[in-house]
């Protein structure tokens, strides 16, 4: 798993890379908490475009960061989804708290 997060036009773009599941999960809510509670950003998009695989740990990653953004202020979006994990997402729901593009 790798993630990458810059900054292009004061969005935060967390380019994320590999499987997400319950091995790698943790390091990446802590990477990706660390990132917005220091740098605050207004908008936080997670590109999933470079994600081979994700269980539920990967629906729970995004809640969370979610949560996390609207007590700083912010807010989360989700792009480049797969065509699988875009139905796995639409099918827990969360498009109701998070965009995703």
């Amino acid at each position: 798993m790798k993630l990458d997060i810059r900054t292009e036009n004061g969005k935060a773009i967390a380019t994320l890379s590999g499987e997400i599941d319950h091995h790698n999960a943790r390091e990446l809510r802590s990477e990706l908490d660390r990132y917005i509670i220091k740098s605050q950003p207004r908008m936080l998009a997670m590109d999933f475009g470079n994600i081979t695989f994700m269980d539920s740990s990967g629906i729970g990653l995004i809640m969370g960061r979610s949560k996390l953004m609207r007590e700083c202020g912010g807010s989360l979006e989700v792009c480049n989804t797969q065509p699988y994990i875009r139905r796995v997402l639409k099918l827990s729901g969360i498009e109701r708290i998070v965009t995703i593009k």
